[in-house]
């Protein structure tokens, strides 16, 4: 009897617990219609756009240039230079995390007129007009970085991608062509315009209700800062949207975006820089410590509360960490080596007194090839006989010294003669037996880098000594960034003054100095190939043995000439017969 009885309890139970299986629970899944009510689904969306931005992290993408090797045979980077890029395999790609990033805006825009973000009808129109801002600048980003990575010539004309604004869902086209890259560009800025019209120049508290925008008639200065002070600092502003726009007006009035060679593109370039610095005071408002931005300790620890230092004009968060140092610290310091400057890059570096190392009279000794050089190397490289870490050990790469910071001597040893020491704090302590970390920044757009766009885009636009609007040259500019790095001060810079009448001289010597003062920060990849230059030098390294010094080549840089334009993802190709692939992929 009670067998029978469990019996027919456990079939109940058993018809019961499958209506769930038959009828499952409704899920937690929020629709658009949730957002409505819900404002924080709404900055979710933008907040997915923000952790697509492909400057969130280093990637070092120079490991596939003439400035930096890999000790690492995986390394996606040395691969693709030697020879394994292609449209199906392809480490710069931003195709889908762009388009996925635009997808993520374009409902948002749709959608944020309807969100209740406050009760107070004045802060909730603040709010929708900041994201809808927002949004917009973030539409110009993502368009600028795949312009950057997929625009390029198909069949002889150039191309940019699809344009996107307004959502997709299952009903609609997918299978759409590449617009042309005027068109991207032209929509790049109506975004970036349309960005600039919600937002300030800059966000912050205020107490002078006269600064709040006439369209919040009324409203106070606790109103304002609620939406536009302080707690949006780092968040999207009229200042980066203007930054991104002289990124893109660059690009597109480079050589390989610009066959022809159109001279408004450089004036629209120049104008475009010359605005953000003209608020910071033009050429003097170039920050001295500049340089060494990311081992400024003080200034470093001192950052909080989305303040930034003054070379910085965009970051993400500050944190601290030892990852780069682990990754880059020679084996010596406890760390891989990972990313090995080139002699070519070494050899980028002018003289203490502003010459070329190949000039004549700049007394260059190749047999004491650091001596009297310009101060960045030994800011940016590890040299054999330097010393670097916490305890300030000597670091020996000559292929004759007594440790595994040698030559070639473990797989975690240089592979050049170099290890990196930009981007790495000296005071980071990877011991085992003693580790620590340290505060880092990662700029997303610093000024030194708005400072270069307006010297190259003036010198093609004005020549090397012409002001434009800004009252101000390419050749004041580069004066400036060779006093604050400490070339020429003892002769004048006798080398800048001897080309500043020359144009082609000038373009060279700017587009060095971004070389240097832009290393290893993803913008030597991408620079080689707007400036349609060669590709495939080969990577050198140095070769010391008992005090002796011989170039050795390390890596050859196997590229087309078509390479100087990314490819469309193969994946892509495959889905959709309306996409054109750029020549050669």
């Amino acid at each position: 009897m009670n067998t029978k009885l469990l019996f027919f309890f456990g079939v109940v139970l058993m018809l019961s617990g499958c209506q769930d299986l038959i009828d499952p629970a409704i899920e937690n899944i929020q629709g658009r219609e949730d957002m409505l009510e819900r404002p924080r689904l709404a900055q979710g969306l933008l907040i997915n756009a923000y952790l697509r931005i492909p400057t969130n992290g280093w990637n070092f993408s120079e490991l596939a240039t003439d400035d930096a090797v890999s000790n690492e045979p995986s390394n996606a980077f040395l691969n693709m230079a030697s020879g394994q890029w292609a449209s199906n395999n392809n480490p710069v790609n931003q195709w889908t995390g762009a388009q996925s990033a635009i997808q993520y805006l374009n409902v948002l825009l749709e959608d944020v007129d309807s969100v209740n973000f406050a009760v107070d009808p004045i802060v909730n129109q603040m709010f929708i007009d900041r994201l809808k801002g927002e949004s917009y600048g973030l539409r110009a980003l993502f368009m600028y970085y795949l312009l950057q990575a997929h625009g390029g010539m198909s069949d002889g004309q150039l191309l940019g991608v699809p344009i996107l604004t307004e959502s997709q869902n299952v009903e609609s086209e997918f299978n759409l062509p590449r617009n042309t890259f005027e068109e991207c560009m032209n929509q790049l800025y109506s975004d970036a315009d349309q960005a600039l019209s919600l937002l300030p120049l800059d966000y912050g508290n205020i107490t002078d209700a006269s600064l709040i925008p006439s369209e919040y008639g009324g409203a106070e200065t606790g109103q304002y800062n609620r939406v536009f002070g302080d707690d949006a600092f780092q968040l999207v502003s009229g200042r980066i949207v203007r930054a991104v726009m002289s990124q893109a007006a660059l690009l597109a009035a480079s050589p390989a975006f610009n066959p022809t060679g159109d001279l408004e593109k450089w004036k629209k370039a120049a104008e475009d820089a010359a605005f953000i610095l003209n608020t910071i005071g033009g050429v003097s408002g170039l920050a001295p410590n500049g340089v060494t931005w990311f081992k400024n300790i003080s200034e470093l620890n001192a950052i909080g509360g989305g303040i930034n230092p003054a070379e910085i004009l965009w970051r993400t968060s500050i944190g601290q960490s030892n990852n780069l140092e682990a990754d880059n610290f020679p084996p010596t310091l406890f760390g891989n080596g990972l990313v090995n400057p080139t002699q070519n890059f070494v050899d980028a570096f002018p003289m203490a007194n502003g010459y070329p190392i190949e000039s004549t009279g700049s007394g260059y000794d190749s047999q004491s090839p650091y001596a009297a050089r310009d101060p960045r190397l030994n800011h940016f490289v590890l040299v054999n006989g330097t010393t670097a870490g916490p305890d300030n050990t000597t670091i020996t790469t000559a292929v004759d010294g007594n440790t595994n910071d040698a030559l070639n001597r473990v797989e975690t040893s240089t592979r050049t003669g170099y290890y990196l020491r930009k981007l790495l704090r000296q005071d980071v302590n990877l011991n085992p037996n003693s580790t620590n970390s340290q505060v880092h920044v990662k700029p997303r757009i610093r000024y030194t880098e708005i400072f270069l766009i307006y010297a190259e885009a003036a010198n093609e636009a004005f020549g090397p000594m012409g002001t434009g609007g800004a009252g101000y040259s390419a050749y004041d500019v580069i004066k400036a960034i060779r006093q604050r790095a400490g070339i020429g001060t003892e002769n004048g810079d006798e080398y800048l003054e001897s080309i500043k009448g020359d144009q082609s001289a000038m373009r060279e010597l700017i587009r060095n100095e971004r070389r240097l003062e832009l290393s290893f920060e993803g913008f030597r990849f991408w620079d080689l190939r707007r400036w349609d230059a060669n590709l495939t030098e080969t990577a050198r390294g140095i070769t010391i043995e008992d005090g002796n010094h011989e170039v050795m080549n390390v890596d050859n840089r196997v590229f087309s000439d078509y390479m100087i334009y990314g490819p469309v993802p193969y994946s892509e190709m495959l889905k959709f017969s309306e996409l054109k692939q750029n020549t050669g992929w």
